[in-house]
């Protein structure tokens, strides 16, 4: 599965790897535990749905 993100004030989707992923997450949501977030998000946009966390979006990508 391809990672995408997007900041909400960005018009373009970039890909991602899993360890920035859980580092924007952590800096999104600070205290929080980021590992058991991106676990949530991961499932999610596994099943083709849009996840924001903070200011940024997480989807996948076809393919």
């Amino acid at each position: 599965m391809k990672i995408l993100t997007q900041y909400i004030y960005e018009k373009i989707w970039r890909p991602t790897v899993e360890s920035d992923a859980v580092r924007i997450i952590e800096e999104e949501l600070g205290d929080a535990d980021p590992k058991g977030t991106w676990a949530y998000v991961k499932g999610e946009i596994s099943k083709d749905k849009t996840i924001t966390v903070g200011e940024c979006r997480f989807k996948s990508e076809k393919g």
